[in-house]
């Protein structure tokens, strides 16, 4: 499948999402060279886009974004799935949105519930899923830190999605794929920098300000291995420095990260794998 797009979303799961949920659009570029060649084309923060940073506002606003797009391929930094073994062996992907529908509003009491049945197997409390181990993701998609984007991603961005004509969400939705003007991926910005040989720590700074010497150092060494890859304008370099959290930049990597992988992957066997289609794989 040819994407006229590739877009990367650096997601957040909290109250005031838009304000750290930024979209980056890269686009393929005419080249002779061997590696595929993309350019930055858009670059923005969800709460400029939709006029509200608040969760209730800004992620049906992506919801709609993702449904209006047309031969779009769309990597998201967020669990698609949680393990096999807190959901049991019989339990397909589907049932995973009954459990979150179970527990309401308590995104947190889920990340409990994930340790409480990883527990009563006798395994430890955090289970990483196969794709974690492999990309060597920071963290399982119940962690403490992650449950948050985990909950809301699946519940409030895939759950509207899933269903939605034209749209395949892979590894679950293989069979929809000959049909599908946009595709979504799970991204990873971490793994994707791991896999490139990058900086993949000390590049954020959330508490703003200017970039202390590590972190602009960091950034610079990302921005500078990523001309491999994707042209950046002048002034999209300054957006991605400006931004201290780093969300603006997670996002190029998202998209670029998506479209190596998207290439590089064997989607057959992804497809027909015993473990992917159900609690997903990062496309990195």
């Amino acid at each position: 499948m040819a994407f006229g797009s590739i877009y990367g979303v650096d997601f957040s799961g909290a109250k005031l999402a838009g304000q750290n949920t930024w979209v980056a659009r890269i686009e393929p570029t005419a080249t002779k060279r061997r590696r595929p060649r993309y350019t930055l084309t858009s670059l923005v923060r969800l709460e400029r886009e939709c006029g509200s940073a608040e969760r209730s506002t800004a992620l049906p606003y992506l919801v709609q974004m993702i449904a209006d797009s047309e031969e779009a391929l769309w990597a998201l930094d967020f669990p698609f799935g949680l393990p096999i073994e807190v959901m049991g062996d019989k339990a397909g992907w589907p049932a995973q949105f009954d459990l979150l529908r179970a527990w309401g509003q308590d995104d947190y009491g889920v990340g409990l519930e994930c340790v409480r049945r990883a527990q009563a197997l006798g395994l430890p409390k955090h289970i990483r899923r196969l794709t974690d181990v492999e990309a060597k993701a920071p963290f399982d998609p119940y962690h403490y830190r992650i449950i948050y984007q985990t909950f809301y991603g699946m519940r409030d961005v895939l759950g509207p999605l899933r269903r939605r004509r034209h749209t395949a969400i892979l590894p679950f939705q293989y069979g929809r794929l000959q049909s599908a003007r946009r595709v979504l991926v799970e991204a990873c910005p971490a793994s994707t920098l791991k896999l490139l040989g990058l900086p993949h720590q000390n590049y954020k700074q959330p508490e703003g300000g200017k970039l202390a010497p590590r972190r602009l150092r960091n950034r610079r060494a990302i921005l500078s291995g990523l001309d491999e890859y994707v042209q950046i304008a002048a002034i999209q370099r300054r957006v991605i420095m400006r931004n201290g959290g780093g969300d603006a930049l997670d996002a190029v990597i998202a998209a670029v990260g998506a479209a190596r992988s998207w290439h590089a992957s064997d989607h057959r066997l992804v497809a027909r794998h015993p473990r992917y289609p159900r609690e997903g794989r990062l496309f990195v």
